[in-house]
């Protein structure tokens, strides 16, 4: 029997960013609500069914600190990840005072707050990240679940963090991804730009290995940047 997808609940007034992280979230096999304003947060949350909420602070019609003190109060395990732009520290204080798990400071790159979002699900107890879908790369047909490429009756075994490297290569498709992004997104690093390590390259040096010509040509170096797949 299959697992349905976790649901994820993104307050958001800001069309871009609402948009953006629903579409990463559904990428990465997930199930997303997103809504607007205060009160239908509010209204959605209270109506159960949730794995996790996104919250930003400054809602029309109702605050993100209101709606997260309700939510609070009519369930005191559900994960809550706040967004602002107000970075102050009260405010960071007032949002854990009203009962979020963590606080996420505008401005932020979605690969940053997608790994918030599965560190407190892991908390959680909800285990390991949703998988991608199954997707294409060269002539390689690459399995999720199975941690497999597959191409003319071949496969190969992919470990989890090749897989996940190659998944947001695909989906960031003629956009350089800097060595930092791969460690916040694939490793799970806090703050990777204080960490000096060699093992990313390592990571995409042993992956073109495996997917041969397609891993040559595939997954291009951008000197001094990170890494690139073609358009």
């Amino acid at each position: 029997m299959t697992t349905p997808p976790l649901r994820i609940l993104v307050v958001e007034d800001e069309p871009a960013i609402q948009r953006g992280l629903c579409d990463v979230l559904a990428y990465r096999g997930y199930a997303p609500t997103g809504v607007a304003n205060g009160e239908d947060g509010l209204r959605e949350g209270l109506d159960g069914g949730f794995d996790l909420v996104v919250l930003d602070v400054m809602l029309p019609g109702r605050s993100g600190f209101d709606v997260c003190r309700e939510l609070r109060s009519h369930d005191a395990k559900l994960p809550i990840l706040m967004l602002t732009a107000r970075g102050a520290e009260e405010d960071v204080l007032q949002g854990f005072r009203c009962g979020s798990d963590d606080y996420v400071t505008k401005p932020f790159s979605v690969s940053q707050v997608v790994a918030r979002i599965e560190a407190l699900l892991r908390r959680a107890g909800h285990g390991e990240a949703a998988l991608p879908a199954p997707f294409s790369f060269g002539a390689w047909t690459i399995d999720p679940a199975r941690l497999a490429a597959e191409r003319e009756g071949a496969s190969i075994e992919l470990s989890r963090r090749e897989l996940e490297i190659l998944a947001l290569l695909v989906r960031e498709r003629g956009r350089i991804v800097g060595r930092r992004r791969l460690l916040a997104e694939v490793w799970g690093c806090a703050a990777p730009e204080r960490i000096e390590t060699r093992t990313v390259d390592m990571h995409i040096a042993k992956l073109r290995r495996k997917l041969g010509e397609d891993g040559r040509r595939g997954i291009e170096t951008v000197r001094g940047e990170g890494y690139r797949m073609p358009a």
